[in-house]
């Protein structure tokens, strides 16, 4: 049985992933961190993983960017995996996770649902295909609640249609005090923030006379956990690496 802790036990993210766990018999869940730590909970809930009395074989995070030093730390020095599911990590903290991978193992994905990861390899070979023909939009929608934009989606879809065409384009994220045209070279990332819309992700790509769309929609967010769960039970076993989506499936 793998020993699964939930760094952000009581978010959200938190209480689906715990729920989707509940259903397996390949994993259990030992404890959680969170800032509001509670004992009357289903399992002892710390403010730190420092304070873990239960070693744990994964860690599973749904909480925020500003944890991630912590959980680092912590897998360092006890050598446990992590699951890392939080979206909004600046450039320093991805070349802290790129930089832990070399000696511990870390599952680190902009997003957990299998259907976006395979949107994902859609649009790189519809980028391929299509070349500099074609502009390139990416729409992005999410609860009004959501903190950063655009979405780690986007940016993943968007660096992935990048490397695709060699590095060609530039990133646009807001058109309203650029008086010019579309530049051929560009990406555009738009952001809509509104209601309880779990995640719509669309890339448009505009040629002469056609639009091809591709898209995801997210009715819930157990999407997400199944995918962070499954990846924990991937990972239980693995050695010392950067693992993705893409090594899972």
């Amino acid at each position: 049985m793998i020993k699964v802790v939930i760094s952000g036990c009581l978010g959200k993210m938190g209480r689906v992933v715990k729920e989707v766990i509940a259903t397996r018999n390949d994993c259990e869940v030992v404890a959680g961190i969170d800032v509001a730590a509670v004992k009357d909970y289903d399992f002892t809930v710390y403010n730190k993983p420092s304070e873990l009395s239960e070693k744990p074989d994964v860690i599973v995070d749904f909480s925020h960017p500003s944890a991630l030093d912590d959980l680092l730390e912590y897998a360092l020095t006890n050598g446990c995996a992590l699951v890392l599911a939080s979206t909004g990590y600046s450039s320093e903290q991805v070349a802290k996770i790129n930089s832990s991978s070399k000696q511990i193992p870390i599952f680190f994905t902009a997003n957990m649902s299998l259907g976006i990861n395979l949107l994902c390899e859609l649009a790189k070979k519809a980028a391929s295909v299509l070349g500099g023909q074609y502009d390139i939009e990416i729409i992005e929608r999410h609860h009004n609640l959501k903190l950063d934009a655009p979405s780690g989606t986007a940016l993943m879809l968007a660096d992935a249609i990048n490397e695709s065409c060699d590095n060609a384009y530039n990133y646009v994220y807001d058109r309203h005090s650029v008086r010019q045209k579309r530049d051929k070279a560009e990406i555009g990332i738009h952001s809509v923030r509104g209601g309880t819309i779990v995640g719509d992700h669309d890339i448009i790509f505009a040629g002469r006379d056609e639009v091809i769309t591709l898209s995801h929609s997210a009715a819930s967010k157990e999407v997400f956990a199944v995918g962070a769960v499954n990846a924990a039970v991937f990972m239980a076993d693995k050695p010392a690496g950067l693992y993705s989506m893409a090594d899972m499936i």
